[in-house]
């Protein structure tokens, strides 16, 4: 149960890191709004992190959860935001995505 608890924690550093990028470009009520979003997502992910940690080891569970939020924002940043998709970028996002599974293997 606290491997799916990790893995939404690590989805919801995307949503936040997602906000963010919603939230560049706009002002006013809107930026606020992108803002709300970002403190949800960034409480959630944190909430779900610690309770992760209860039954998981911090070595693991740390490097998971940042390699979740990493690479899913990479994908969101090339899919959403188009940022450039070069080979090097997928690349090393494709080694952290093994290292993170094999993290999981030898936990």
């Amino acid at each position: 149960m606290n491997w799916i608890a990790l893995i939404v924690a690590g989805l919801c550093e995307v949503g936040f890191t997602y906000c963010l990028g919603r939230a560049r470009p706009v002002t006013g009520t809107e930026w606020w709004l992108w803002m709300g979003g970002f403190l949800v997502f960034t409480f959630a992910s944190m909430a779900l992190l610690a309770k992760a940690t209860q039954t998981l080891p911090l070595g693991t569970a740390y490097p998971v959860w940042t390699g979740i939020g990493a690479v899913g924002t990479v994908l969101v940043g090339i899919v959403v935001f188009h940022e450039p998709a070069t080979f090097w970028r997928l690349f090393f996002i494709t080694t952290l995505i093994v290292s993170i599974a094999g993290l999981k293997l030898i936990s």
